[in-house]
């Protein structure tokens, strides 16, 4: 039988502060796209639809708790330091 994966440790930010590599000061739906991923936070859910693409993307909250960063390079990793 597989060993279990051993859950990675977070990054040292709150989950609702995302990398600065990953999401920009000056991107230009930056209020909407934080709005949108609080939103998320709140209410447990696992992501949220982007406003400019239209994609789902992840929560911190859902990715924290699968425990591992799966190096896709997700805008609210919370593995990335």
């Amino acid at each position: 039988m597989p060993e279990p994966r051993q859950r990675w440790p977070l990054a040292p930010r709150e989950l609702d502060e995302p990398h600065p590599s990953r999401l920009r000061e000056d991107h230009p739906d930056r209020a909407e796209i934080l709005a949108r991923h609080a939103e998320a936070l709140r209410d447990g859910t696992p992501g949220y639809l982007d406003p400019s693409s239209g994609l789902f993307v992840l929560s911190a909250g859902f990715l924290a708790k699968r425990g591992f960063c799966c190096t896709r390079g997700c805008r609210h990793c919370p593995y990335v330091t």
